[in-house]
This record gives C-alpha cells, structure tokens and sequence, in this order.
C-alpha cells in the first residue's frame, strides 16, 4: 500500500487526536494511530479504549488498505520536516512503514490494524443539535468544577441534563458546584448523561475557533460529537449524579454586586498571604463596604483590602477558600458579578449581576467556617 499525502495537512489532523493516545497504554497497540484507507480518504482513530477520535483527509492512493503507525514517533516526524508532499509505502507482510521526503527516507515498525480494537457505534441515540461556541462555553463554565476523586465517579465528569425547554450542564467536586444552563438548546425527549472530564477537555481544545453546527448523539453508554470533519466517541460514566438543586439555598437575603475584576485582583493579592494549607479568606460586609482579609499564623502573614459594592442585606462575615473564589470568577466573562449569601455557615452563590437571554450561569462555592480560620 502506498499513499502520498501534504506534511503539514497530516500533522494538522493528527494533533487534533493526539491529546487521546496514552503512554503505556492497557492495550500496547493504542500508542498508535490506525490508518485506514479508502478511494484516497485515509481515515486516521486515536482511542484509549474510553475515547476514540477519528479525522478524515484527502491522499492520493491507487489501493485501499490500513496500518498501525506508531503515534509518537510520526508526530515528531512530521513537526521536524518542511511542508512537501510525503510518500507512506506500507509492506503488509512486515508492516513496515517508510515515509519519503524530498532528501530524506525514515523507517519505523507499524502494526497489524486488525489488533486496533473496534470503536463503537452509537445505536438507538438521543440526537441533539448546537454550535461549537455553545458548546465550547459550556465546557469551559463547568470543567474546572469537576472532581479528581476517583471514589466518587460521578463527580469526575459534567452532568448534562436535556430537556424539552432548555439544556442544563452541571460539575461539583463537592466543595463547589457550577449549573450552566441553555435555553437555546433543547431536546424533544428528556435525558441526562455524564460526559468524562478527560473527554471534554479534548473536546475543548479540538473544538475550532469559527462557529460551525456539532451534533451530539448519545445512548446509555457511549456519546458521539461530530464537527468539522472530526468525530469523537466517548463512554459516558454510569453513576448516579448527586441531587445537586438541594444544595443550592432557595433564600439569600444578603446580595452584594462589585465589578467582577477588581474583586479577583484583590482576591490574587490576599490569597499570597493565606494559610497555604486551608487558603482561607475573610469577607466581611458592612453597609456598602466589602473587607477582605487573610492571615497565616504560622509565618506571621497577614492582609487586608477594602472595596466599595453595592450591598442589600444585613452585614455579614464569611470565609472562603480563596483558591475557589479565584477560579470561579476568573471563568467568568462579565463586567460585575452579584454574590449572594444566606447566613456564615451556608453556601455562597456567585452569579453574573446581568445574564445573557441565552443563558443562566450559577455557582456555588460552601464556607469555611470562621472559627477554624485563626
């Protein structure tokens, strides 16, 4: 078999997969790329056997067939030679695969593609329709939210609940919660699924930067994006997603309103001086003025800065993880940002002061309690 295809165009699609393919690997052969060739589309699959991605390009080849290549070593390959045309020459018997340049010849030992486990299909799928942009600012409002622990899987992923009116996506890793909700997406059959962090970070940084149509298809196992000419397959977590709306209080008499980046900058600035351990910061509300502080008795650290806000509601005092405070508002886009509290003991809401018609983000961020914070 042998095929002749652009450098520079191979190495394009194959670093859009490439963040799938795993070092050491349960399956050995899943440090490599399947190729598969058919009337001069060679079709290339990325899979950890959890996720699968596939791309397509255009070579010219007289003969289909497939291959194994070895991923790594491809890749450097192509990063380090010029733009030119290539010629793969694949020797089924050995499965030997020589690539071509201009001035130059390399060698390198593929694979049997029959060993390359089959991708799934998507059968019986609940279908739905969005934008990448959508799509993308979903990801990217929820993703930091989710857990690492393990022992609680469900957690480990976004929760997207479908409905026939809007689209809720969901992350917590139980210290703090992020609800995204669309109302420009909807579904005429209700359903909810648990996509994988490491999927949707893939999906993140793969998703173009124009605004072009994905369809997602899903059933009880498995989640299928398809965009551009790029499609991944994902196997959704099978948990039971905590009942998350419980959490979030239903009373908040106490609502402050401050331009969202002078509250972060203050936020970075005391956080140097927190407990590096707990990261605890004090917020404390009286009339229009926010005080914020932190300290470290350890080391005899300590800080504190005044802002002005708008503040409805009793005063107040109340601690955070700074760290937390931090990432949320950082993920967020706007100009002032509303925080919302019930009592010191209580979780704090953060959302942005004017919403998007689109769209409803909240957060959710639980206290540290003050008398553990000196």
């Amino acid at each position: 078999m042998k095929f002749i295809v652009s450098s520079s165009a191979l190495l394009k699609q194959l670093s859009a997969i490439n963040g799938v393919v795993t070092t050491n690997p349960v399956v050995p052969i899943l440090e490599n790329f399947l190729f598969e060739i058919k009337e001069s589309l060679l079709t290339i699959t990325a899979s950890d056997l959890q996720t699968s991605m596939i791309t397509e390009i255009s070579v010219e080849a007289k003969e289909d067939g497939n291959i194994a290549v070895p991923a790594k070593i491809l890749i450097e390959t192509l990063k380090n030679l010029p733009e030119q045309p290539v010629t793969f020459s694949i020797d089924h018997d050995t499965y030997a695969v020589e690539i071509s340049s201009d001035n130059g010849r390399y060698r390198l030992a593929g694979e049997n593609a029959t060993d390359f486990p089959k991708i799934p299909t998507v059968s019986n799928a609940t279908s739905v329709d969005m934008s990448t942009e959508v799509l993308a600012s979903a990801v990217s409002n929820t993703i930091f939210a989710t857990s690492s622990d393990e022992l609680r899987p469900a957690m480990t992923g976004v929760y997207i609940n479908l409905s026939p009116t809007s689209t809720t996506f969901v992350a917590t890793d139980g210290h703090r919660l992020v609800r995204y909700r669309r109302v420009d997406i909807a579904s005429q059959e209700a359903a909810t699924l648990i996509i994988p962090r490491k999927a949707l970070n893939l999906l993140k940084s793969t998703l173009p930067s124009e605004n072009l149509p994905v369809t997602v298809e899903f059933n009880q196992s498995n989640a299928y994006f398809n965009f551009n000419n790029i499609k991944m397959i994902c196997r959704l977590i099978d948990e039971r997603f905590p009942d998350y709306e419980n959490v979030i209080p239903a009373e908040n008499p106490n609502i402050m309103t401050i331009d969202r980046s002078e509250l972060l900058s203050s936020l970075r600035r005391i956080a140097i001086y927190a407990n590096k351990t707990t990261h605890q910061v004090r917020l404390k509300l009286t009339g229009s003025e926010l005080m914020i502080s932190a300290e470290d008795l350890d080391f005899s650290n300590e800080a504190n800065e005044r802002l002005s806000c708008e503040h409805d509601g009793e005063d107040i005092e109340i601690g955070f993880n700074a760290k937390f405070l931090v990432e949320m508002l950082n993920n967020l886009s706007c100009k002032q940002v509303s925080l919302k509290f019930s009592a010191p003991n209580r979780a704090g809401l953060i959302l942005p002061a004017e919403q998007d018609e689109n769209e409803d983000i909240l957060m959710l961020v639980m206290p540290v309690m003050l008398n553990n914070y000196v």
